[in-house]
């Protein structure tokens, strides 16, 4: 039996205007994690979360996780909880306070730490979508279901950390020593911390391709050298880098490395049917990219490309030049920087040793008097769960009950580590459900979210809380 919504709805849009104050709030805040200078309004944002929690009856404590490096805390992870009956479930939310640098001569039409709304009901702001929007829309729910006297159907447990834009450094390991702790009573995971696919339609994300990042390194001379001294008489790192880096992938995306795309999961049929209705057209992408220049000219190899299939990216040479105007300069040594986004069912390790194999290999080939080496950088591994469990079906429910629509069920390109590691220690199934779409600009300038993403989002997580409490468990992670 579907659950009587409305009264929370008619609540949270009497109170939008107070929501909005809310994130302008947390917005004025600059809380950014990779500034040192910053870091006391990091932990002034921590502050203000848990102000507002316990303000609505929450119980909060601080997970400290020691120094960033001599002298310099690392902000405290929030973990929190609002009911404790061991008759209903108990879902676990995780989001981040922090936020990306912003500056107002970076570009910005407006200050970036003043909530700033235009015409169209875009609040513009420094993370007002990423991630100080969704994070408060929680904390929405928790208040409109306060306000309008209805039980909250679950126990709310909350996870909310201050260095996501910064790598979550010692994340990891709190989420593992709180598995069977403070975490041990989530029945699921729900996570809000991504886009929509596009504009208008909603969707719920079911997979995150993993990331493996290298380089390669090429030396020779003692120092960088002149050209019209040297050229010609002396084997040029660069040289030898550009030809070994050129054999990793072809202008069509299609990666060189031997054995690569034998691990790659074969497409089933399932999988396959959900590509037909995505809301995405190939104007999305080209206004995305700014530019025709796409691969594929239909829908379904795009989205394939960009969500289950692998990639390598050439992302950058350290060592050479390249500011303004002409500098004829030979590079004593230079690092060729590049990364597979890897995906169902690639092993890290497997691919770190192909692509060892390979670059040393064809650096053998050029019978070089140069030095190489391989330098495998970070690693992270992709995630996959089933949009058929329980967690998912329930969030499809309260989607469409407030927007009127069946959500699209996407994959991403990108990672979030996080993810795999809540599934991982809990042992439970987790959920990606965005509220803000993928014309916010997030980590850019003008970053925003719409009004109306803001509030129809925190009607979405307060329903999704009503199904989820009551959806038949039938299907394990």
């Amino acid at each position: 039996m579907a659950p009587v919504l409305e009264p929370y709805f008619k609540q949270v849009d009497s109170m939008a205007d107070s929501f909005i104050d809310r994130l302008r709030r947390a917005v004025a805040i600059p809380s950014i994690s990779a500034d040192a200078a910053h870091r006391p309004e990091v932990v002034k944002m921590a502050d203000f979360l848990e102000n507002e929690l316990t303000a609505l009856g929450a119980h909060v404590e601080r997970r400290y996780l020691g120094e960033q490096h001599p002298g310099l805390d690392l902000p405290p992870v929030l973990l929190g909880r609002y009911g404790n009956d061991p008759n209903k479930r108990s879902i676990l939310v995780y989001g981040h306070y922090d936020v990306q640098p912003a500056l107002k001569e970076d570009g910005w039409a407006t200050d970036p730490f003043t909530l700033h709304i235009d015409e169209k009901d875009r609040m513009f702001g420094r993370g007002s979508t990423d991630d100080k929007g969704p994070v408060l829309g929680w904390i929405n729910a928790i208040e409109a279901h306060k306000n309008a006297r209805i039980e909250l159907p679950v126990n709310l447990l909350m996870c909310f950390e201050g260095m996501e834009e910064s790598g979550s450094e010692g994340l990891d390991n709190l989420i593992k020593e709180e598995a069977k702790k403070f975490f041990k009573d989530a029945d699921a995971v729900c996570i809000s911390d991504n886009y929509w696919l596009g504009a208008k339609k909603p969707c719920l994300t079911y997979g995150l391709r993993g990331v493996s990042y290298f380089g390669i390194e090429v030396s020779g001379p003692g120092q960088d050298l002149h050209s019209g001294v040297y050229g010609g008489a002396v084997t040029e790192p660069m040289t030898d880098l550009i030809n070994v880096m050129s054999t990793l992938v072809n202008n069509k995306g299609r990666i060189l490395i031997p054995g690569i795309y034998d691990q790659v999961a074969p497409v089933e049929p399932e999988e396959e049917a959900l590509y037909a209705d995505i809301a995405f057209t190939m104007q999305d992408l080209y206004d995305g990219i700014g530019s025709k220049t796409a691969i594929f000219e239909d829908t379904k190899s795009t989205l394939m490309a960009r969500w289950r299939n692998p990639s390598l990216s050439l992302h950058g040479i350290e060592g050479a030049f390249s500011a303004e105007g002409a500098k004829t300069v030979i590079p004593a040594k230079v690092i060729g920087k590049f990364s597979i986004r890897t995906v169902p069912n690639m092993d890290p390790d497997k691919v770190k040793n192909l692509v060892k194999q390979h670059v040393e290999w064809e650096f053998a080939k050029l019978n070089s008097n140069n030095t190489f080496r391989f330098l495998p950088d970070h690693t992270g591994k992709w995630w996959k769960s089933s949009s058929k469990h329980w967690n998912f079906t329930a969030a499809a429910k309260a989607v469409k009950q407030v927007w009127g629509i069946k959500p699209d069920m996407t994959r991403e390109g990108g990672s979030i580590p996080v993810t795999l590691t809540f599934e991982q220690q809990t042992g439970k199934n987790v959920l990606l459900l965005p509220i803000g779409s993928s014309t916010d600009a997030a980590h850019s300038i003008n970053e925003k979210l719409d009004k109306k993403n803001y509030i129809e989002g925190t009607k979405v997580l307060g329903a999704y809380l009503h199904f989820v409490a009551e959806e038949p468990m039938a299907e394990k992670i």
